[in-house]
């Protein structure tokens, strides 16, 4: 269910590139929803089959294939939409950015938002027995992290972005349907724009949005992860008790 939020006001004379930016994110999710959201599987599956996410020895497992690898994209959406959502909503958001940061964290908070909001619907409409098998909302815990500071919430935006696009990349490879393939190759490129404005925020006219440390210089390409390597990161934040046993 989508959260109820409230959006600070922002300079509405901001440049044109955050709108861009804004706009593009929402329209490229509202375009895969209807491709998803309208998949159908024929086959005739039940639990045993470990392509289907569910409930197994009393813990939702994302399962495997495209319908594990969506699954598992909608858990790290849920993480960066929550995480989206509370900094736009802390006490001092005005006045801990400023507008150009507000605009871009806004624009961020509605795309992480579509996102997630996608992938329940793609997988309630794709999944045999959704009321089983779609993974439930997930609870999160950030620790100590202070939304009233900077500093903690753009490093922490910074390694969540980074994240989901290895998890996007290295979940690449075990997508089989060529129209989810195509969409996640749509969502990861908003992703790595994500990670790029937020690098960039952090370390303004300098080459940080696309360094060393997560482009590779010998070939240009970003990072890729399975999900093997992501979901410990991702689970330091998520207290939902979830496996991915037929994941790589």
């Amino acid at each position: 269910m989508k959260n109820e939020v409230k959006i600070h006001e922002v300079d509405p004379s901001l440049n044109n590139r955050r709108s861009f930016l804004k706009l593009s994110g929402l329209a490229l999710a509202g375009a895969g929803l209807v491709i998803a959201g309208c998949s159908n599987n024929d086959n005739d599956n039940d639990m045993e089959d470990t392509s289907l996410p569910g409930i197994r020895n009393g813990v939702f497992d994302l399962g495997s294939g495209d319908f594990g690898v969506l699954t598992y994209a909608y858990a790290l959406e849920q993480l960066e939409a929550d995480f989206y959502t509370k900094v736009v909503n802390a006490t001092n958001f005005n006045a801990t950015f400023n507008p150009i940061e507000r605009q871009v964290l806004t624009d961020l908070y509605h795309h992480e938002v579509v996102h997630r909001d996608f992938f329940k619907a793609a997988l309630s409409g794709a999944l045999p027995n959704p009321s089983s098998q779609l993974l439930p909302t997930l609870a999160f815990n950030y620790g100590s992290l202070n939304f009233n500071s900077r500093t903690e919430v753009l490093a922490t935006a910074k390694a969540l972005e980074d994240t989901g696009v290895a998890a996007y990349n290295g979940a690449g490879k075990l997508i089989k349907s060529a129209d989810y393939l195509l969409l996640a190759g749509k969502i990861v490129s908003v992703e790595a724009r994500h990670a790029s404005a937020i690098r960039s925020l952090i370390n303004p006219n300098s080459k940080d949005f696309a360094g060393d440390d997560i482009v590779t210089a010998s070939n240009g390409l970003d990072a890729a992860k399975d999900p093997s390597k992501i979901l410990p990161i991702a689970g330091g934040f998520i207290t939902t008790k979830f496996t991915a046993k037929y994941l790589p």
